[in-house]
């Protein structure tokens, strides 16, 4: 967020007419600085919105999830751009009953996750696999996704140890009865992970992984994810708190909100009223990431890119006025 701040000056100083002349807040706009790629995307585009049409100073605050939502009950922080809403953090849950903080727009409505291959294999004339479409079609390609580590078996990147999706990985191999025929393959980082999958995409080889979107790594491949057992929520319940459960189901598709304090709509009422239009789709925002990456831009650069190249999109979000200096700080 950087790049941003200090730009509050400009947008007042452009002497467009319009309802707002500054900033509704007395103080920065405080936002949750999540240091994964959609939410720091997302939290820049919001960010540059808020200082160049808004007239308002952005500060973001930096942490983990659970404590800023914490703060965020406490008024600490404004906004948190990502609450998955398919399985909420304890936080939010807690804070939501208390009413100390609310959803306004969706960031997207349709994060996935699930088990991925990529397109090449299983559809077109070269197709190694073109009959692989489930889970349960796994056990008859094992060869195709040897492991040179162990003969015999097949290879599944699994999360990174020690994440919530490694254990629910785990436990659906099982359920799946693939243990005995994939290696459960779980890295020490995520860069370690996404390397040896990129390394396979790029080679046009067999692999198998489990991944989530919107991300990068969506954005760039044509990948095709698995059929699981449709999701059910008793079974998914289930799922995540047995230690050897007996059914799984696929992982569910997540409304993605933004979180604010309750203070900020009375607040900042057009401010809010800006966030409640907020919109974007899994999809756009894997595009967008995507493109960052090849180009070697952060997040928050990209989201320049976006504001600059996806009117259509945010305008939609914005009174007319507002557009305008959005549009001439840029």
């Amino acid at each position: 967020m950087k790049p941003f701040l200090g730009v509050a000056a400009l947008a007042l100083g452009l002497g467009l007419a319009g309802p707002v002349l500054g900033c509704e807040l007395d103080r920065p706009l405080k936002v949750a600085g999540l240091d994964y790629d959609s939410a720091a995307f997302h939290t820049a585009v919001a960010g540059a919105i808020a200082e160049k049409g808004f007239g308002c100073k952005v500060e973001r605050v930096p942490g983990a999830i659970a404590p800023l939502v914490n703060g965020m009950g406490r008024g600490d922080v404004d906004l948190v751009m990502e609450i998955w809403m398919a399985n909420p953090v304890e936080a939010w849950v807690k804070e939501a009953a208390a009413g100390k903080v609310e959803p306004l727009g969706t960031t997207f409505p349709d994060a996935n996750e699930g088990w991925f291959v990529p397109r090449y294999l299983v559809s077109g004339p070269e197709a190694k696999a073109p009959e692989l479409k489930s889970v349960q079609d796994l056990k008859r390609y094992k060869a195709l996704f040897a492991d040179p580590d162990e003969p015999g078996k097949g290879r599944f990147y699994n999360c990174v140890a020690g994440w919530v999706c490694e254990g629910i990985n785990t436990k659906k191999l099982a359920v799946y009865g693939l243990n005995e025929d994939f290696t459960n393959t779980r890295g020490g980082s995520s860069e370690a992970l996404v390397a040896a999958i990129e390394s396979a995409l790029k080679r046009k080889r067999p692999v198998l992984f489990y991944y989530w979107g919107p991300s990068w790594l969506l954005g760039a491949y044509d990948l095709v994810k698995l059929e699981e057992p449709p999701f059910d929520q008793k079974i998914w319940d289930e799922l995540k708190a047995s230690d050897a459960p007996k059914r799984a189901t696929a992982y569910p598709t997540s409304r993605v909100v933004i979180g604010a304090n309750v203070e900020l709509a009375k607040k900042a009422p057009q401010l809010a009223a800006f966030l409640k239009k907020y919109t974007t789709t899994s999809e756009l925002t894997s595009k967008m990431l995507a493109e960052a990456r090849e180009k070697g831009v952060t997040p928050e650069q990209q989201a320049l890119v976006f504001l600059k190249t996806q009117p259509s999109v945010w305008q939609a979000w914005l009174p007319s006025d507002i557009v305008a200096k959005v549009a001439s700080g840029l």
